[in-house]
């Protein structure tokens, strides 16, 4: 089932009324407690006011979806856990019977993603976590992307820059655990076509390749990204205040490209092998928020998007 959600399982409305046993008000109206099995064959048992759902109830549709939380004027409102048929479930707010505000979704391959929700949709600030791989997305959302500040922290490494369309794009740099980073900035090029698809007007997807500029001591990041960041005292790093999310892993980033500045510290051998190919790039997987390495022909262009 879609994370996008239980707006694909509609529920029966106040008119259809169905088998009723439970509590009525002097009026007749179902008021208090009650079980439903309503035309269509879903049940609900929970509480009642004024004829309409409202209060704490568990919804079952005849799929074997099911909801169990609160319920505002025959609305799912409040606190609740929506569990569709293959598994995956929603555990968090709900507003206007959608997903609304802070909430959990756990997906059928065991990713989660924890955090903000606007609409049925991930939007905000939120974490979403690669069960395959550990690796995590911690920043941005908008209407259900990965978009605006983030990190995407691997196994040894990480990378702090912006996303827009699910993409990094623009200046940034990878954090490595031997006490390095690199920075440089992703820019989006045109995957490379033949003289026939030239001539046809034709949507052309375009990769984030990564350029490296240079390697520096651990630097504090914050949002604004500056172009050359202000040292730490130490090794740690400062979170942005707005960008928690999740994102999966990638190899390690190459070196900087010939004629860069290098600024490694003594005993930190390991960064050398950073630096083996200066003309490799990175280019970054959207289906998993993967950093892809390959080598560049140095036949091709960079001409950015």
């Amino acid at each position: 089932m879609s994370d996008l959600g239980s707006e694909e399982l509609e529920e029966e409305g106040e008119n259809d009324l169905g088998d009723y046993e439970g509590d009525r008000n002097e009026a007749g109206e179902r008021h208090g407690h009650g079980k439903a099995r309503l035309p269509n064959g879903d049940t609900y048992e929970g509480s009642y006011e004024f004829g309409k759902r409202h209060g704490q109830g568990v919804y079952r549709f005849k799929n074997g979806a099911r909801y169990i939380g609160e319920y505002v004027k025959n609305k799912k409102h409040g606190q609740g856990t929506f569990i569709y048929p293959d598994g995956s479930r929603y555990e968090g707010e709900w507003a206007d019977d959608q997903k609304h505000g802070h909430g959990v979704y756990y997906y059928v391959n065991n990713d989660t993603y924890t955090g903000e929700w606007f609409a049925h949709q991930r939007h905000g600030q939120g974490t979403y976590f690669y069960a395959e791989t550990g690796s995590k997305y911690v920043g941005t959302w908008v209407n259900g992307q990965q978009e605006g500040a983030a990190e995407l922290i691997h196994l040894n490494h990480r990378y702090q820059g912006k996303f827009f369309n699910k993409n990094p794009v623009g200046p940034g740099k990878y954090v490595f655990d031997i006490g390095c980073e690199q920075h440089g900035e992703y820019r989006l090029t045109d995957m490379e076509r033949g003289e026939e698809e030239e001539e046809e007007e034709t949507l052309v997807s375009a990769i984030p390749k990564w350029k490296a500029t240079k390697i520096t001591e651990l630097a504090l990041w914050t949002p604004t990204l500056p172009e050359e960041p202000p040292p730490a005292d130490g090794p740690g790093r400062e979170e942005p205040p707005r960008a928690e999310g999740a994102g999966e892993p990638g190899e390690e980033a190459q070196a900087p490209t010939e004629g860069s500045e290098t600024d490694v510290r003594p005993g930190e051998e390991d960064a050398d092998m950073l630096m083996d190919e200066s003309r490799d790039e990175i280019r970054y997987d959207t289906d998993q928020g993967n950093m892809n390495f390959e080598e560049e022909d140095p036949r091709q262009s960079d001409a950015p998007e």
